[in-house]
């Protein structure tokens, strides 16, 4: 009996590794989540593995992006925002931040999946 294991955190839309088509699931899966002009580039559509890269970089470019709104985001509504719209601001940053950590442990697993780790079950 085969069983393909997926860890905790892995994406629902990729199937498992070694899993029937898990390739095609990954390299769908990480082209949606990069800008649509990667779709373009041929050695991004050629080669999975490289797509993960970018597709990682790309996490941690927004991740680094969500940071620097959040330090900044009271002193640029400062003058034209009242105090509640601040911090609506401040708290969807953090929730989009949270949302890119998640996005990135994904990235992670699909590409660490890719370059060849297996993983097993825990009982």
């Amino acid at each position: 009996m085969v069983t393909h294991v997926a860890p905790a955190g892995w994406p629902r839309q990729v199937r498992p590794p070694d899993a029937p088509d898990w390739e095609t699931t990954a390299h769908a899966w990480l082209l949606d989540l990069c800008p649509p002009e990667y779709r373009t580039y041929p050695a991004l559509r050629r080669h999975v593995v490289v797509l993960a890269r970018f597709a990682l970089r790309h996490v941690e470019a927004c991740q680094a992006s969500v940071h620097a709104g959040l330090s900044e985001c009271r002193a640029d509504l400062r003058h034209v925002a009242d105090p509640d719209v601040a911090d609506a601001a401040v708290e969807t940053w953090l929730a989009e931040d949270a949302r890119l950590s998640a996005v990135r442990r994904e990235v992670g697993l699909v590409e660490e999946a890719l370059r060849g780790r297996r993983f097993v079950a825990r009982l």
